[in-house]
């Protein structure tokens, strides 16, 4: 395609997404926070911080300002939620009025409870599209198997990010449902932080998967409540992201829980480490209780992870309201 694109974020999903559409755009601009990074790229077409053994694309071209931004047909936002509205304040006297902008992170804002599509309003009139599924960064810049699911108010818009992600390897599927699409990828975290809290208590399996079902059952009850659509939690960002983010020892959120099972309390700031599941426990916990919906795994993570309960306390107050 004749396109121009810009990735925000030379992380490890930034660089994977850049990697994976070079294939179908003209051109793509990876900015890069640190000057020693872009230096790098340029220098040996390597991003060895994340990908050391993956050459990216001819095409891809690493940057470290914003003025190619006002040239580009579409910008993917690949930044943590934490860092999203610091980065669109930068963005913004860059940003054209028809440039599509794409939202990757799973997150919300706290205390606000804006999600991220909320936020890009606030910033641009346009309509993002949300981007979300089962997604491993390090398997797309393998181009190993993948599906995705991509949302927005935009029909026209959601066709050309289609046209653009898409591969042979790499599936994406358009749904309308704006709430569920990025609400599931909060919601998830979530519970990816359950079934890690169980597992960093040596809980058994049986009960893990029952916690895993019932926080599955549960995000259909908060994404209605939500406004969104019940079916669209049983999609890639909904069950798909879900199990993968809940049970994989890759998942950062999952990880998070393990420690929290484990009574170790991890200090973000000082350790670098960005859990976007900690914000959006506080803020989910803030909505349910709103919105009238009794989610008993909401209550457990909050349990644990903010009023500091031991896990095991928390646990079998969780298991006795479990049926």
């Amino acid at each position: 395609m004749n396109l121009k694109v810009s990735v925000i974020g030379a992380g490890s999903l930034g660089t994977a997404i850049a990697q994976l559409i070079s294939a179908n755009v003209d051109s793509v601009y990876l900015h890069a926070r640190r000057k020693e990074v872009v230096e790098e790229i340029a220098r040996t077409g390597y991003n060895s911080e994340y990908y050391p053994n993956l050459k990216l694309a001819e095409n891809i071209t690493p940057v470290s300002d914003y003025d190619c931004i006002k040239k580009c047909d579409m910008v993917f936002l690949c930044v943590p939620s934490s860092g999203l509205r610091s980065t669109l304040k930068k963005l913004s006297p860059y940003i054209c009025k028809n440039c599509i902008m794409v939202s990757t992170a799973k997150g919300i804002e706290y205390p606000s409870s804006k999600t991220m599509s909320d936020i890009i309003r606030e910033y641009f009139d346009i309509s993002p599209v949300v981007f979300s599924g089962p997604n491993f960064a390090f398997e797309i810049a393998q181009s190993l198997f993948t599906a995705a699911n991509i949302s927005s108010d935009n029909p026209q818009n959601l066709e050309i990010v289609k046209k653009v992600l898409s591969t042979e390897e790499f599936k994406v599927k358009v749904t309308d449902d704006v709430i569920g699409t990025e609400c599931c990828g909060v919601i998830k975290n979530i519970n990816a932080i359950a079934y890690g809290i169980c597992e960093g208590m040596n809980l058994n399996d049986n009960a893990r998967y029952a916690v895993l079902t019932k926080g599955f059952n549960e995000t259909k009850d908060i994404i209605e409540a939500l406004g969104g659509k019940i079916e669209t939690v049983d999609d890639y960002c909904g069950f798909g992201d879900l199990v993968l983010t809940s049970t994989s020892r890759e998942s950062r959120n999952h990880t998070l829980g393990m420690l929290y099972g484990q009574k170790i309390v991890v200090d973000e700031k000082a350790s670098g480490i960005i859990f976007e599941g900690k914000n959006s426990i506080m803020a989910i916990k803030e909505i349910c209780d709103q919105k009238a919906v009794n989610s008993i795994i909401v209550n457990f993570v909050y349990d644990v992870m903010v009023n500091l309960e031991p896990p095991k306390l928390a646990f079998k107050k969780l298991w006795k309201k479990m049926e």
